[in-house]
Formats: structure tokens, sequence, C-alpha cells
């Protein structure tokens, strides 16, 4: 089945070439995040540069396809989520992150493409991540200041509406995946799981970059999820 795979922040759509190069009977049309839109636009963008199939988001790249979900269903062959989330549930948190976001925005224009990378890439859940798994370079080359700070802006969880309400009306198969060393992730992955009518849950080994982290184990679950949509 053919899958569109979309990258989180930062990234490329090299990042899913582990996971192409894990199993390379897998389908994979990786995509890069298109700039300068709005999160509902880089949503629909998303969906005219994909197509129909299977829909393959990491972080931020699974809550644009979430989105996508929401708006254009009959896209969808089924939906997998990596790390992801559906937004900030409460207003003053959602807004307290956009202050975040923009903070962090600044702090880029302020040092840079290269040193910012080094400081996200350094952050807790990247820990597991060694230099050539984390794919610095390909990042740095990738990305510019005002690339960044506009997907911070337009595409961070801070701006992004909520879509926890629109979880329960997903018509879709749903795979959840997430690393057993990612406590944040797993423990919201459990909660969507209660809310998705049609949803697989998977946890394999690794943090919260799974994708670079265990691409094996990612090509594995994915092989799991297209059996029980064959079967």
């Amino acid at each position: 089945m053919r899958i569109v795979a979309v990258p989180g922040f930062t990234q490329s759509a090299l990042a899913w070439q582990p996971v192409q190069t894990a199993n390379p009977d897998l389908d994979i049309i990786a995509l890069d995040v298109p700039t300068q839109r709005t999160f509902a636009d880089t949503s629909r963008a998303i969906g005219e540069a994909g197509g129909s199939g299977i829909y393959l988001g990491y972080s931020m790249g699974g809550r644009l396809c979430l989105q996508l979900a929401i708006d254009q269903p009959d896209l969808f062959d089924g939906l997998v989520l990596i790390s992801s989330t559906p937004g900030i549930l409460d207003a003053e948190e959602r807004a307290a992150r956009l202050e975040k976001d923009q903070a962090l925005a600044a702090r880029i224009d302020e040092i840079g493409v290269e040193e910012f990378l080094t400081e996200w890439l350094a952050q807790p859940m990247f820990a597991s991540l060694t230099s050539e798994q984390s794919q610095y370079a390909e990042r740095v080359a990738a990305n510019t200041v005002y690339g960044l700070a506009h997907q911070l802006a337009e595409l961070g969880q801070g701006s992004q509406p909520s879509l926890w309400d629109s979880l329960c009306t997903l018509e879709m198969p749903v795979m959840l995946l997430t690393g057993d060393g990612d406590s944040k992730y797993d423990e919201i992955a459990e909660q969507m799981f209660e809310e998705i009518p049609d949803c697989l849950r998977l946890q394999i080994p690794g943090g919260h970059a799974l994708p670079l982290a265990n691409p094996t184990g990612v090509a594995e679950a994915l092989e799991t999820f297209i059996a029980d949509l064959s079967s």
C-alpha cells in the first residue's frame, strides 16, 4: 500500500530514509512540510501533494496529518501517528505554549540555524540518538532561520487548534505508535486510543524520535498495520 510520510519539526523528507532502508518493500512517498502557510493550509497542501493512501506522520507531521484526516477523510486508507498529539486542549496552556514558541523563534533569529539545531537536538527527548541518527547535517541543509521561525509560529502546538474533540469522528483505521522511553507521548497516545473508534495502539523500544532511533521497529509496525488493513 502507498504510504505518504510527513516529517517532524526541523526535518525534511530524508527523515524517512532509515525506515525505507529498513524495509525497501514499503511504498513510502516522503514529503517535505510546505512553507509559508497556516496550519490548516499546510495540512491541505500535504493532501494535494500526497493524494490518497496511508498517511504517516511523526510529531509535528502527525498533527498535520491528523488535521487532514479530519478535513479530508476520503484521502485516507489509514492513518499512522508516531509520537504525536492532537494539540493542547486547555486554552490557557495553549496560549502559554504560543509565547514559548515565539520566544524560541526569536532565539533562532539570534543564534542562527546551526547553533539552534545543536541546542534542539541536545534536549533529553533526543538523547538516545547518535550523531549520525540525528541527521544534523541534513537538518542544517534543509532549514533557514525564517523557515524554522515560521514553523514555530504557524505549525506549533501553541497556534494550531485543539483536535481532541474530533478524534471520535475519525472514519479510517488509525495506528498510534510511541517509544517505551517517551513517557509524555506514551500517555497522550493512551488518551487518544480511548477516543478513536478504530485504533491500533503499539509501543516499541525507543524514545521520541522513533523513525530515526528505531527505524526497523517502525517498519515492522507499519507491516503489522498494513496486514490488518488487508485482512
